[in-house]
């Protein structure tokens, strides 16, 4: 490969992960994955519960430290740490990768004290210091996007399933980030409130987001995804195309 290539395949390349290893009380979790996930593409992992893929997603995200190997977010580079704490360094890469991969967790994890537009707000006022007023107008904007501008002020026990999942999307949305990272978005979803979910990630991806999404649904991959990586007992054992990895 030309150095002109190589530069371009670093520049596509938003998240790589190489020859990253994890293990729980002495059992590998991670057994050397090597993966790499293009800007502005849907990445899905599929595969059997206990495959290491929702584990691999938290490494990415730093929520979850592994044991050898690299992963690199947006040009940032994370790897393993023999510490008991992260040291300052680590904090503030960590930190970093965070504010560059936005995370939406499969429970939703809303303030159940804020209604849904807070819960957009709090994270860019009290993370990256927004005005409330501008703080506000993005929010109202993003819960428009997913939908829900008409419920701004319910909060989260005033809202069903699919509702809850599309302020934590919009929650996650609101701090700019550059790929987005969701552990089964659908899976706590009934089929109707599946669909408004989709709907939603079926736009971003129109609109050229970066995703990574763990899911066992395989109409979610072939409708949403561009590219598939199954992973079983750690390891990737398929990837290419959603229609050849199913």
């Amino acid at each position: 490969m030309s150095t002109t290539d190589e530069i371009a395949s670093q520049l596509a390349d938003m998240i790589v992960v190489e020859n990253v290893r994890k293990a729980f009380d002495g059992r590998s979790v991670l057994d050397g994955v090597n993966i790499r996930f293009t800007r502005g593409k849907v990445s899905s992992l599929v595969g059997p519960s206990g495959g290491g893929k929702s584990t691999l997603l938290r490494c990415i995200n730093g929520l979850e430290r592994f044991d050898a190997g690299r992963i690199e977010v947006g040009g940032l580079s994370l790897g393993p740490s023999k510490r008991a704490r992260p040291s300052r360094a680590e904090r503030a890469t960590l930190r970093a990768i965070r504010l560059k991969a936005g995370m939406v967790f499969q429970q939703y994890g809303l303030f159940s004290h804020m209604t849904a537009v807070e819960n957009v707000m709090e994270a860019p006022v009290h993370v990256r210091g927004v005005g409330l007023a501008d703080a506000r107008q993005r929010a109202l904007h993003l819960l428009e996007q997913v939908g829900l501008s008409h419920r701004r002020d319910a909060f989260p026990r005033e809202l069903s399933g699919g509702e809850q999942q599309r302020v934590a999307i919009a929650r996650a949305l609101a701090m700019d980030p550059e790929a987005l990272l969701l552990d089964e978005p659908t899976s706590a979803l009934d089929p109707d409130r599946k669909a408004e979910v989709v709907r939603v990630l079926r736009n971003l991806a129109k609109g050229g987001a970066t995703m990574i999404i763990v899911t066992h649904e395989a109409a979610v991959v072939r409708e949403i995804a561009d590219h598939a990586v199954c992973l079983r007992d750690g390891r990737v054992v398929s990837e290419g195309k959603p229609s050849e990895v199913l």
